[in-house]
């Protein structure tokens, strides 16, 4: 059985995210998506609530499924019994990235990284852009999985409201 990882903040998941778990599903027995703490993020939505929405949003992926990493991606990695990592490209700036990170791993345990080009329909989603639209009033529904936006909003108006307070 082959394992891929599909690893990231997912702060929140996307779209984009999803369309690389699909197609992960016809390459790999089986895509963990990996919800990694990262700590050079600072996070707008909690562990717990990125896990959930995971969860929610690949139960009907066959093959998928949604695991907390907990500390170095590639121990995680060989607790699972994964091979290979998963991660997808947007464009030249995601594989300059990229690059170092796959190269690292690969050095640590041998773990392989395949890339998979982002979707055109999908290939402008980005978390951060998400959270940028969605602080400003936008319409985010179409980029991300039901339940999604409304729990980003929420959290939104959470930092805000503590913030001032």
């Amino acid at each position: 059985m082959t394992i891929a990882v599909c690893p990231g903040s997912f702060d929140p998941i996307t779209l984009g995210h999803l369309d690389v778990v699909r197609r992960g599903t016809r390459l790999f027995d089986e895509v963990v998506v990996g919800v990694a703490r990262n700590a050079s993020k600072s996070a707008l939505l909690s562990v717990e609530d990125r896990v959930g929405l995971a969860r929610s949003a690949v139960a009907e992926i066959p093959g998928a499924r949604v695991e907390v990493v907990p500390g170095l991606l590639v121990d995680f990695c060989q607790e699972i019994g994964a091979t290979a990592l998963l991660k997808g490209l947007r464009g030249g700036a995601d594989y300059d990235a990229e690059l170092p990170m796959a190269l690292m791993n690969r050095h640590l345990t041998g773990i392989e990284t395949v890339f998979v080009p982002a979707d055109r329909a999908v290939a402008h989603i980005a978390s951060s852009l998400v959270k940028d639209v969605a602080r400003h009033g936008g319409r985010v529904e179409d980029l991300v999985p039901p339940g999604v936006a409304e729990l980003v909003r929420a959290r939104l108006r959470a930092h805000d409201e503590g913030a001032r307070g």
